[in-house]
């Protein structure tokens, strides 16, 4: 019988510089009960040496296998895994030092089957992802269903930041073979089995997430086709929250249709009746952006990153937004098969 509590299980695709970050971190941590298993998902650029200069300070195993996906990642792990628990994570994160300490405490006072963390942006970010960081976490952005304190809907753990019991995990066959939104799938099917599934607030992250808007885009754009995906598989999962971003992408192309219009009758008509109509419809996406420029400035301590989270969070929504249209339209409406985005470039 193995005496190990708790196995982090990290899938990890090209990306040899995250995981020295995580796996140094996770030499810090003041809990030591844990082993770390490190799948390569068929990488081109491996992180075999990373992980060999680690061995002798982590209980650390490495496994290459054929690309088929994280999720299918984190089974090959969980497989091979001898922890109570398991922590999955991406390779993109950083651990504070009392991360598992605040899990084992949560554990030790009020026992679950699985659980999940917030995440948060390190002072060594990027100043744009740190943007991104706030359009991905902030109440006024994404409702707070991400971990945050005020919240739209209840909160189901992602594979950013996400334990279970290894018992729990493999009955449930762990992660689907869904390329997007799998790891809700996965929450999904933890919270109908009748599982106890709580958030830790304090075993948060520092997550990286994407380095440019052109890589967040393609992101958030697949979240929302994964949406969509989600409905056809689960029809009750689908919330008025995840509505929001689609309301939000339609309503700013009205104001600005209607601004348009309202521009085009004071070019042909009285200035003066029309000009209502063309400025009116800028008001509220003004004072949008004003109250995101504001949060996130004072969040974060910094008046450029409160610049950049403007175009963050429009990109957040409208990416989610556009692909949660285009997946209706594909999915609900002409009945195709479910489907995803970027296959070719999402990684670029």
């Amino acid at each position: 019988m193995s005496n190990i509590k708790y196995s982090f299980i990290i899938p990890v695709y090209n990306r040899p510089d995250e995981v020295d970050e995580l796996l140094d971190s996770l030499t810090r941590q003041t809990l030591q009960c844990f082993e770390v298993i490190i799948v390569e998902d068929g990488s081109q650029v491996s992180c075999r040496e990373v992980c060999n200069r680690y061995a002798s300070r982590l209980d650390l195993h490495y496994y290459m296998k054929p690309n088929s996906g994280p999720g299918q990642s984190r089974n090959y792990g969980a497989e091979r895994a001898q922890g109570e628990y398991l922590i999955v994570l991406d390779s993109d994160v950083v651990l504070p030092v009392g991360y598992l300490q605040a899990v084992d405490y949560e554990l030790s006072v009020h026992p679950a089957d699985a659980f999940g963390g917030p995440d948060r942006a390190h002072a060594s970010f990027t100043d744009v992802q740190k943007a991104i960081s706030y359009s991905m976490t902030s109440f006024f952005t994404t409702g707070g269903i991400r971990g945050g304190k005020k919240k739209l809907d209840k909160f189901y753990p992602r594979s950013y930041n996400m334990g279970i019991r290894r018992d729990v995990y493999l009955r449930l066959r762990g992660f689907s073979k869904m390329r997007f939104g799998e790891d809700i799938d996965f929450s999904i099917r933890i919270f109908k089995a009748g599982c106890r599934c709580r958030l830790f607030p304090e075993a948060w992250v520092w997550h990286k997430r994407r380095t440019d808007f052109r890589k967040f885009f393609r992101q958030v754009y697949n979240s929302g086709i994964a949406r969509i995906n989600l409905y056809k598989k689960y029809p009750e999962s689908l919330k008025l929250v995840h509505l929001l971003p689609t309301v939000f992408t339609v309503g700013v192309i009205l104001l600005v249709l209607v601004s348009a219009v309202g521009r085009l009758l004071m070019h042909y008509d009285n200035i003066d009746r029309w000009y209502w109509l063309c400025a009116g419809p800028w008001l509220p996406i003004l004072l949008y952006c004003l109250l995101l420029l504001t949060d996130s400035a004072w969040t974060n301590k910094s008046l450029k990153v409160g610049l950049l989270s403007v175009p963050a969070a429009f990109i957040q929504l409208f990416g989610y937004g556009c692909g949660f249209i285009e997946a209706w339209w594909k999915r609900c409406v002409r009945g195709q098969d479910e489907f995803h985005a970027f296959d070719k470039t999402f990684y670029k």
